[in-house]
């Protein structure tokens, strides 16, 4: 079982480093891998077992934030309408998006950045992601609300981009213009 002492933090190498494909049909090492990041971010919005085991908790979480430069992502969030969205995936990739932004009012946090970024993070209010599920399903997602911004969050994750690195530096706070406000 994947903890916190697994998550590597912000200035580890692993999390500036593009990382690699995933060979196809994945391997049983990168599919036990993938399925114990699955279970982290579950495990971790579960209040008895975050305790338990001192996890912080999380929606989204990305191979190389437990140092693996492989392109995996793992994300367990659900939509304003209370839909699931949770997946472990191979290679995603977002093949589409919306010219119109979208950001957290509350700003984002990560699981690999223990101190506060306050900002706004401006993100694609929607997008088409595809990639390979944990049991080899070839898949197409169509997201927008919370669940965008997790994918693009953790698919950023995958090119060694993190979410302070779309802040405005001079004014976090500034109008992101032609952006929905996602209060999350």
């Amino acid at each position: 079982m994947l903890t916190m002492n697994d998550i590597v933090r912000d200035g580890h190498p692993s999390l500036r480093k593009v990382a690699v494909e995933v060979p196809l049909p994945a391997s049983d090492k990168d599919k036990q891998t993938l399925a114990e990041m699955l279970d982290y971010v579950i495990n971790s919005q579960n209040p008895e077992i975050a305790e338990n085991y001192g996890l912080r908790p999380g929606i989204g979480l990305a191979a190389p934030q437990i140092n693996v430069s492989k392109r995996m992502i793992a994300v367990h969030v659900h939509d304003e309408k209370d839909k699931l969205y949770s997946y472990g995936l191979f290679n995603p990739k977002i093949i589409s998006h919306s010219v119109e932004r979208a950001y957290l009012a509350s700003g984002e946090g990560c699981l690999s950045v223990d101190q506060p970024f306050p900002g706004y993070v401006p993100r694609y209010a929607r997008i088409t992601v595809t990639g390979t599920s944990l049991d080899g399903q070839k898949i197409k997602l169509r997201l927008k609300g919370l669940p965008a911004i997790v994918f693009q969050h953790e698919i950023d994750h995958l090119n060694g981009i993190m979410f302070f690195d779309h802040i405005n530096k001079d004014e976090p706070f500034a109008e992101i213009e032609n952006a929905v406000v996602i209060n999350n």
